[in-house]
């Protein structure tokens, strides 16, 4: 690993400027100027969000995080035990950024950043403190080097819906932070990156639950390829930005499977219970899981108004907080439990228009997804995000008063999610839709 940083920091000096100029991009540190204050200056914001939903809902963090309604649940008498209204009030998404700046690197820029909230990494944690990013930075001309936690590179934080909820128009794009090293190369107006990518926070699902080891015990990173055009006017407050993307991810589900060759049994010897343990024989395997995504992305910002649109494509979505996962296809060695797999593919689309005054700004957010289900039919285990979903909805209108660093908003959330039965494909048949309303009130203080 270490010699392919060294490999890869080499081949950006090679194709850097000397220059010292900035290759600029939306996230979490500023741009560096010519002659930084070497250091670190802390920023961040005070939150508390205020929330009613009319019913449960898959969620996460005590319901900050909202993916879509829970499915009708009948008691003994027919009664939806889902069809129950929740109230919160939280603060868990305040935040901390340290922005630091340092002497150059070989002719580049150095900048970095420390971020965390108190959002906690698991509902047991809730409440307490969590790494959110965590990267360095080298700027040459047009090349840029970053290594550390960051958004994944399909979430483009110049282009995703700027909405009051936490989760930024999830599950209908792509939201995650990993892991990663990543080049940048500016051409004139296009920017292209490759990056190579592990998983923390964010996880595959698999037969032990969602964990990191299943891309672990693959050995390959997860890769990414992006291009994007764009091209921008300071002075009219203009803005056009396209571009796509694939994603390149391999699993190890299992690296043994085991086998039972004799059940467990029970004998009676004098009038005594003596129990027999199962015979299990263990063996190796490296099936694979393999996966690509596809994304694309638009802006269009204007004096007044900025429209912001995206599409996603592709199988195995899971860590990506999407519908979407893999099966198990079939048993291709029944004496030893060898399987094969077969990805549960998706498809989403999303919109976002919002207003671009200074104190007061409306917003609509629109978004759909389908479970398009797999390529063949499957025998075996399902792991995936809304299995039993046929599509998602989503209409959410906002309005925000910001003044000086004080800033309100409130915005009505109306998700619907389609149940039904999952077919032998991964399909979904006789959906029913079941909707939540949100409202939510959120009080952000920036320092």
């Amino acid at each position: 690993m270490r010699n392919l940083i060294c490999s890869v920091l080499f081949l950006s000096v090679l194709l850097a400027n000397p220059s010292h100029a900035q290759i600029k991009e939306a996230g979490t540190t500023p741009a560096v100027t010519k002659s930084p204050a070497f250091g670190i200056s802390f920023t961040g914001f005070v939150n508390t969000d205020i929330f009613f939903d009319t019913r449960q809902t898959v969620m996460a963090r005590d319901g900050d995080w909202l993916f879509y309604p829970e499915n009708v649940k009948r008691d003994s008498d027919g009664k939806d035990l889902n069809a129950k209204g929740t109230f919160s009030i939280l603060s868990i998404f305040t935040r901390v950024t340290g922005n630091i700046t340092g002497p150059d690197f070989f002719k580049a820029k150095t900048s970095g950043a420390i971020e965390g909230e108190f959002y906690g990494n698991a509902p047991a944690n809730i409440n307490s403190f969590r790494l959110r990013h965590a990267f360095v930075r080298l700027n040459w001309t047009k090349t840029e080097l970053m290594v550390g936690q960051y958004w994944h590179p399909m979430f483009v934080p110049a282009c995703f819906p700027e909405t009051v909820a936490i989760n930024a128009g999830a599950p209908f794009l792509v939201f995650s932070r990993n892991p990663q090293v990543r080049v940048t190369q500016q051409l004139g107006n296009f920017r292209m990156s490759l990056a190579a990518i592990a998983q923390l926070d964010a996880t595959s699902n698999g037969p032990e639950g969602p964990s990191t080891k299943y891309l672990r015990n693959s050995g390959v990173p997860e890769l990414n390829f992006q291009v994007q055009f764009n091209v921008k006017n300071e002075t009219n407050k203009t803005e056009f930005l396209v571009g796509a993307g694939v994603d390149f991810l391999m699993l190890t589900p299992r690296i043994n499977s085991e086998v039972i060759k004799k059940a467990a049994y029970d004998t009676v010897v004098n009038n005594l219970v003596i129990h027999h343990d199962a015979v299990v024989e263990n063996y190796k395997t490296n099936a694979k899981a393999t996966s690509f995504v596809a994304n694309c992305f638009t802006k269009l910002q204007l004096p007044k108004v900025t429209l912001k649109a995206g599409g996603v494509y592709g199988g195995n979505c899971y860590a990506l907080n999407m519908i979407g996962g893999y099966a198990v296809k079939s048993v291709v060695d029944p004496d030893k439990g060898i399987v094969e797999y077969t990805n549960i593919r998706t498809v989403s689309v999303w919109t976002d228009l919002k207003t671009n005054g200074p104190r007061w700004a409306a917003g609509l957010f629109g978004g759909f997804s389908r479970n398009l289900g797999a390529a063949s039919a499957f025998s075996g285990p399902i792991y995936s995000r809304g299995s039993n979903i046929d599509y998602l909805y989503r209409i959410a209108p906002r309005v925000s008063l910001k003044v000086n660093k004080l800033k309100f908003a409130t915005e009505l959330d109306y998700t619907v999610a389609a149940y039904g039965t999952t077919t032998e494909k991964g399909y979904v048949s006789d959906s029913k839709e079941v909707g939540n309303l949100r409202i939510l009130l959120g009080v952000c203080y920036y320092f």
